[in-house]
C-alpha cells in the first residue's frame, strides 16, 4: 500500500476549516515547515477558548492520530500571530493538543524544550518522559526536557488537552542542519521508572558523586540540565497564596512564583523559556520590555491593555504581549494567569532591558 501525501491523508471538513480560519488557528502539520523564519510585525493578539474549544474538537474528530504523517505525529490546534505567519512568536510556539480515550500520541523526541499544561486532565492520562509516567491532572505543568523520549497517553475515558510549550521556532533555525527530531522505535517507550522517580531525585535529595551537565542525546551543554519534573497545581497555588498572605504585590506582575529548574533551585525552567503562576487582585502599573511574553488565563477574567488596546480575557483564554510594547493588567476581580516568556535567551547575552513609559 502507497504512502499517502500528507494533504490528502489529513483532510478537513469544511467547518473544522472555518473554525480554524477565522479565528487565526492552523493545524500543527500545516505551519511545522515554517518553524524557524523569522516574520516582522508581531502583534498584541487573542485567542478565545471558546474558539479554540471548537478548533480542536473538530480536529479531533476530523484526523484520529494513527492517521497522522510520520514527523510530529501530534493532533494540535496552533494559534497563529496576526503578524506572523506559523506561532505566537518568533521565539515561542503554543498549541493546544488532545488526546482522546485509548489513543496515544507515539514516542519521539527533539532538541527543542518542551512542557506541557494541562487544561483537561485525568489521572490516567499519562505523559511518559524519560522513562517515567507523570499523570496530568488539571493545571500540572509538566517538563520535556531536550533529548528525552515521551509519548502522551490516554486511559481515561475523557478527551485530554493541553497547553503544549515550546522554544521550537527559535531552535529550528539555529539548528536546521542538525539532526533536531527522532521518532522511537516503538509506539510507546518502556516504562522503566517508578512514579516519583524524578521528583526524588530532585528537592529531597540528589543522586550522590553525580556529574553535573551532563545531558542526554547528541548535543552537550554548559548548563545544567532540566530534568523531566511534573509541578502539581496544588503545591504550585498554595505557594502562591502564601506570597499573598505575607508579602507585597509587584508592581507590573502582582504576586507571582517562579517555575524553576528542579536540578539548581533557580529560573529558568529551560534555558530559553522561563515560567511562572502569576496572581492578581488589582490593576498593575504599565511597563515594557524587549522579551515576548504570552499568557494563559487559568481562572478569572479582565483585561491587558497593550499599546492603548484592550485584550479582554476570560478563563482558559490564549493572549500574548509583543516585545517593547508598554502594557499593564487590569484583572476583573481575583484572576490567576500563567506566563510564559524567552526572557532567558536575553538575559543570557545580556540584552535585557524592561523600562516604565514615560508620564
Amino acid at each position: 500500500m502507497g504512502q499517502k501525501e500528507p494533504a490528502e491523508l489529513l483532510e478537513l471538513s469544511t467547518d473544522t476549516r472555518d473554525i480554524l480560519e477565522s479565528n487565526r488557528l492552523r493545524p500543527l502539520w500545516e505551519v511545522q515547515e515554517d518553524f524557524g523564519h523569522v516574520f516582522d510585525e508581531m502583534q498584541a493578539d487573542i485567542w478565545k477558548w471558546e474558539d479554540i474549544q471548537a478548533a480542536i474538537d473538530g480536529i479531533e474528530s476530523d484526523v484520529p492520530i494513527a492517521e497522522l504523517p510520520p514527523g510530529f505525529q501530534r493532533r494540535v490546534a496552533v494559534p497563529i500571530n496576526a503578524g506572523l505567519n506559523t506561532a505566537v512568536s518568533n521565539t515561542i510556539y503554543v498549541g493546544i493538543q488532545t488526546v482522546s480515550p485509548g489513543e496515544t500520541a507515539p514516542a519521539h523526541r527533539h532538541g527543542a524544550n518542551a512542557m506541557r499544561f494541562a487544561i483537561d486532565g485525568h489521572e490516567d492520562m499519562k505523559t511518559v518522559v524519560a522513562g517515567e509516567e507523570f499523570p496530568m491532572e488539571d493545571n500540572d505543568l509538566i517538563t520535556t526536557p531536550q533529548w528525552e523520549w515521551h509519548d502522551h497517553v490516554n486511559d481515561s475515558d475523557e478527551t485530554a488537552a493541553w497547553l503544549d510549550v515550546l522554544d521550537l521556532p527559535l531552535i529550528l533555525d539555529s539548528m536546521s542542519r542538525s539532526n533536531v527530531f527522532e521518532n522511537h522505535e516503538l509506539e510507546r517507550q518502556p516504562v522503566t521508572k517508578t512514579q516519583g522517580y524524578w521528583d526524588s531525585q530532585y528537592g529531597r535529595g540528589r543522586p550522590a558523586n553525580e556529574k553535573s551537565g551532563d545531558i542526554p542525546g547528541p548535543f552537550q551543554g554548559t548548563r545544567e540540565p532540566t530534568p523531566p519534573y511534573r509541578f502539581g497545581w496544588d503545591e504550585m497555588l498554595e505557594t502562591l497564596e502564601q506570597r499573598v498572605e505575607n508579602d507585597d504585590p509587584d508592581p507590573h506582575d502582582g504576586y507571582s512564583v517562579a517555575y524553576v529548574n528542579p536540578s539548581t533551585g533557580r529560573e529558568p525552567l529551560f534555558p530559553t523559556m522561563s515560567f511562572r503562576a502569576q496572581l492578581l487582585q488589582e490593576a498593575t502599573d504599565p511597563h515594557f520590555h524587549n522579551a515576548v511574553e504570552v499568557y494563559f488565563v487559568v481562572e478569572g477574567e479582565g483585561a491587558t491593555h497593550v499599546d492603548g488596546e484592550a485584550l479582554e480575557w476570560a478563563e482558559r483564554d490564549i493572549f500574548v504581549v509583543p516585545p517593547d510594547a508598554p502594557h499593564h493588567h487590569d484583572p476583573d476581580g481575583e484572576a490567576v494567569l500563567l506566563g510564559m516568556t524567552d526572557r532567558p535567551v536575553f538575559e543570557a547575552f545580556n540584552f535585557y532591558a524592561e523600562a516604565t513609559p514615560a508620564e
